[in-house]
């Protein structure tokens, strides 16, 4: 790859599926600590801060708006608020919610979209609270009338595996808050909590839904080693921490195989861990021969990747860029171009062709 460095621009050349072109990374505004992004419409853009705020984006001349809000969050390690999700006028955010003495959750609030002050209630809330800074998820999505969310499991290993609590699991609630009818719990599954969806993850900060064929998608952070990145099976299980996915405990002790029959097995794991973030399946004019295809991000490298996983048989991986604007945290398709939009640590930056 050739890079030319121009202040806050960055153009690569990229070779893809045999094709050439250049794309241009350029870094729009400076945030603090961001962590979720949503499109509203096709000028502005909704993001979270860590620490607290939620900034209103207009992508036309820049200008940066904070909205108040009453959401009761605690930043505590890697907590705070987390991510965003606009639908329909409301809003949706995942956080990681006060709940005393040192205490929290992984949450979700709902409030209806105000450009000066939202006023949010809780939709869930993870069950038990816990005195925990780590691994607490969470990204959020939304298929039909049905929120979905991952809650990690607050580096307490082997929890994921109890179904009589929301931790290491993925939650599916109505956008109301109230229980889909067809929910593990009311099928085949009695011992679970009514909300859990799916179980046995570790640190999952990647979540989308596939227009494509209608599934919902996961990464997730193994310890060293072992992030994967798979579809969100109803009432199965991920395997966390029976499974290691190919990765060890951080002492270099082994944690478990990579798979075994009973558990779901994931599309694609990488090893060693490039701390997958968030993720999205490519649907846009920019880059149309990237449709359907996943795009994954990630922390530790730095790196933007493409999955084309049609053929689960020969999952092929194409590396987009790596080491060129910092830690990224999430990743949105502007929903009428398909220019793709970043949000590393401290900016937000955009992607084209050039």
């Amino acid at each position: 790859m050739k890079k030319i460095l121009i202040s806050s621009l960055l153009l690569i050349l990229l070779i893809s599926n045999g094709n050439s072109f250049e794309i241009k990374l350029s870094k729009l505004i400076d945030l603090e600590n961001p962590w979720g992004s949503t499109f509203i419409n096709n000028d502005e853009l909704l993001v979270t801060e860590k620490y607290g705020s939620i900034k209103l984006i207009n992508l036309k001349n820049k200008k940066v708006t904070s909205i108040n809000h009453n959401i009761d969050f605690l930043v505590d390690g890697q907590g705070g608020l987390l991510d965003i999700l606009y639908k329909d006028e409301f809003v949706y955010v995942s956080y990681s919610e006060d709940r005393g003495s040192g205490k929290s959750s992984t949450s979700i609030t709902k409030g209806k979209f105000n450009y000066q002050n939202i006023n949010f209630k809780n939709i869930f809330r993870a069950e038990p609270p816990i005195k925990s800074g780590y691994h607490f998820g969470s990204r959020l999505a939304i298929k039909e009338n049905t929120i979905f969310a991952s809650s990690g499991e607050r580096g307490g290993g082997m929890v994921a595996q109890d179904p009589s609590n929301h931790i290491g699991t993925i939650i599916r609630v109505n956008l109301d808050g109230s229980i889909p009818k067809d929910n593990p719990k009311f099928i085949d599954k009695p011992d679970w909590l009514p909300e859990i969806y799916q179980i046995g993850v570790r640190n999952p900060q990647g979540l989308t839904y596939s227009s494509f064929d209608g599934k919902i998608y996961a990464s997730n952070h193994g310890a060293r080693g072992g992030d994967w990145f798979g579809e969100i099976k109803k009432g199965e299980n991920y395997g966390w921490k029976i499974l290691g996915w190919g990765g060890t405990n951080y002492s270099g002790l082994p944690i478990g195989p990579k798979w075994k029959p009973g558990f779901t097995k994931a599309i694609k794991y990488w090893v060693p861990s490039i701390a997958t973030s968030a993720i999205t399946i490519y649907k846009g004019q920019e880059f149309k021969s990237w449709e359907g295809h996943a795009l994954i991000t990630s922390l530790k490298d730095q790196s933007l990747r493409k999955l084309i996983f049609k053929d689960l048989s020969n999952v092929k991986e194409d590396l987009i860029f790596k080491n060129k604007i910092g830690r990224i945290r999430d990743i949105q398709v502007h929903p009428k171009t398909g220019k793709i939009y970043f949000l590393s640590e401290d900016s937000l930056w955009l992607m084209e062709k050039s």
